[in-house]
């Protein structure tokens, strides 16, 4: 079925009236003692950015006395840039910062209007749009609260409160199927990475018997010679410190490798390494990586390595890492960690069921990320209600 005969079948005729916010809800005119407020009952712009309901530390506490209130139902919107477009259903009772707005249908409009079909209007694109376009301020701009209440919103069948209610449920309840979907895949995907952290971990343990080789004594560094930023894309992949391969025109090497950078991944004198990198086949490397190439393929698997190297990072590479403003990491200090050579036969075990758990988690990133595409242009059509030519746009 179109979304045109769906939507012409859901609303059958009836009128569509549009209302602004300012109509039916306000801005919760209560105040509460922050003291007061338990470790579930604080909302501040980095919960919304962490999609949760109450505060990711337990020891934050909001920076004056008396915060505004949020009640269940509550539409809470991040109210400072970049996270206008942070929304969520409180479904706790609480208190929220300067930096979050606390939308409260008014208690006339309760029985004709749904919190959530609230939720995903102002969930939409067509509402965060809105939002930037009246933001005030250069630096940080914030929510224009009088625009806020002037946005419009539709309510189906205004004179038959009962049928209003029908379609906002009808509506409802396909967006939230959408997002239960993806909640699923979410739950899936950190069920699956526990699974693999638990796995690589214990599959990466060996005994006082298996032997043990310095890199320098079975692997040969060599360092990267492409500079990232002015390499000719190519048909070559270009492994650089960004976990999707970037492209060049000629190539380094030709063989399968541990990939390791040797410079902090996040600088300011913090040591730190994102990610290892395993490669194969002609590839070039950038100049600020360096290449663990193993000389017998037969006694040590590259990827094998990979693994392993990744598993005990910090401990064994980042432990070695070493400047002010710029951490690096030596090739000669490489040369000295020792690295377990199990029998070929084990590594290939290994490598071939962790390979199995690195295909899971990959993919579900970008299942999600469809899920989330869809759900995002349904939520759309769903809620893009006919005006007559008498509506004006807020």
């Amino acid at each position: 079925m179109s979304y045109s005969s769906f939507m012409g079948k859901l609303l059958d005729g009836v009128e569509v009236e549009w209302k602004s916010l300012r109509d039916i809800s306000e801005y919760s005119p209560t105040r509460v003692d922050a003291s007061e407020l338990g470790a579930i009952s604080f909302v501040g712009v980095d919960n919304l950015v962490a999609n949760k309901g109450g505060r990711v530390d337990a020891t934050y506490l909001p920076n004056t006395d008396r915060v505004t209130a949020y009640e269940i139902g509550d539409i809470l919107l991040g109210n400072i840039r970049p996270y206008l477009k942070k929304i969520w259903k409180a479904t706790n009772s609480g208190g929220c910062s300067g930096d979050v707005l606390a939308i409260r249908i008014l208690s006339e409009f309760k029985q004709t209007v749904d919190s959530q079909y609230l939720y995903y209007l102002l969930s939409s694109d067509e509402f965060f749009l809105y939002n930037m376009l009246h933001a005030k301020g250069a630096k940080m701009p914030r929510g224009n609260k009088t625009a806020i209440l002037s946005y419009e919103i539709p309510i189906p069948c205004p004179d038959n409160k009962e049928k209003s209610l029908e379609i906002q449920a009808e509506i409802v309840r396909i967006l939230d199927a959408f997002s239960a979907m993806t909640v699923e895949l979410i739950a899936e995907l950190n069920m699956r990475k526990k699974q693999y952290n638990h796995y690589q971990f214990e599959m990466l343990q060996f005994t006082e018997t298996t032997q043990y080789l310095k890199i320098g004594e079975c692997c040969d560094i060599k360092k990267g010679l492409t500079p990232i930023k002015k390499a000719t894309p190519g048909k070559h992949p270009l492994v650089a410190t960004t976990e999707e391969r970037q492209s060049s025109l000629e190539y380094q090497f030709d063989c399968a490798a541990v990939c390791v950078p040797l410079i902090s991944s996040r600088g300011h004198g913090v040591a730190s390494i994102d990610r290892i990198y395993f490669q194969d086949g002609k590839f070039a490397l950038g100049n600020i990586l360096c290449a663990i190439i193993p000389n017998d393929s037969r006694v040590l698997s590259a990827k094998f390595l990979r693994y392993y190297l990744f598993d005990k990072k910090d401990v064994l590479l980042v432990s070695l890492m070493r400047g002010g403003a710029n951490v690096s990491l030596t090739m000669d200090s490489l040369k000295k960690v020792k690295i377990p050579i199990p029998p070929i036969a084990d590594q290939q075990r290994i490598v071939r069921i962790l390979d199995k758990f690195d295909e899971l988690v990959k993919g579900l990133p970008h299942e999600i990320e469809l899920h989330q595409k869809q759900y995002e242009y349904y939520r759309d059509l769903l809620l893009s209600f006919p005006r007559s030519n008498s509506d004006v746009v807020a």
